[in-house]
């Protein structure tokens, strides 16, 4: 078990660098290590069991019981698109992307250890304050580049934007669009969307392909070569930009 005490790490599908990235651990999160190949590391994740291998080199080795203990203990997750934190030693302070995970193990509400390393929570935030509606974090991340199995504000895919929105929101759902379609109800017809359904899409042949994040007032926010507001009727999603619908809607659930 370890704790990723970088940004992010990326997740890639086979243990190479030339393999695609699926998914991307956040600062904070917890993984196990479940098999080793060469330079590389094969890992499930505790947050959402998604499993990839990542650089061996990007891994720090902790002692079971603290990141039991991290695991465990009641995380502050930090609010859309990031924060700021400086470790003991260093000056320039270290971005970390909304999504990422803090407990606070030392004195306060600013200050933390992993292993034995301390950091220090910089800048004006209140881990105490309220984060705000699924439709006010969303709109943190507006214009945040489109990535494949990114998860954080420097480029994420559309089922990466909406879990990393529901986790900062306090709700869990899976990291993949054709996962996130079995949880919730149906909401029967695009009329009675409210903001923080989640829309899907696909390609006429029932296979998932895209989910966003609805507005309600005919709107959804998804991430499509950026993170970026359309509109969306019971045909799918269709931009204004390039004057055609870009989307077929699949079905519209409520997360309950």
């Amino acid at each position: 078990m370890s704790i990723c005490t970088y940004g992010f790490v990326a997740v890639r599908r086979e243990p190479a660098e030339s393999s695609e990235m699926t998914t991307q651990i956040l600062f904070g999160e917890t993984y196990q290590v479940i098999e080793e190949r060469d330079a590389w590391l094969k890992i499930k994740l505790d947050y959402d069991g998604y499993e990839g291998w990542i650089d061996a080199k990007l891994h720090r080795k902790l002692f079971e019981p603290e990141v039991d203990s991290w695991r465990k203990g009641k995380k502050w997750i930090v609010p859309g698109p990031f924060a700021r934190i400086i470790r003991e030693g260093e000056r320039s302070p270290m971005i970390i992307p909304g999504g990422s995970e803090i407990y606070f193990n030392s004195d306060g509400l600013s200050n933390f250890t992993i292993g034995d390393r301390s950091y220090t929570l910089t800048g004006n935030y209140n881990p105490n304050r309220r984060v705000g509606t699924i439709e006010e974090i969303a709109m943190t991340f507006y214009s945040a580049p489109y990535l494949w199995g990114g998860r954080s504000f420097y480029g994420l895919d559309c089922s990466g934007f909406a879990q990393v929105v529901f986790k900062i929101a306090g709700r869990r759902i899976p990291r993949d669009a054709p996962q996130q379609v079995n949880e919730g109800s149906v909401v029967n017809f695009v009329e009675e969307a409210q903001a923080g359904d989640l829309a899907f899409f696909d390609k006429g042949d029932g296979r998932i392909t895209h989910v966003g994040i609805c507005f309600g007032r005919g709107e959804i926010i998804h991430a499509s070569g950026a993170v970026r507001i359309d509109r969306l009727d019971h045909q799918g999603i269709y931009s204004t930009r390039s004057n055609r619908y870009t989307h077929s809607l699949r079905t519209i659930k409520r997360i309950d």
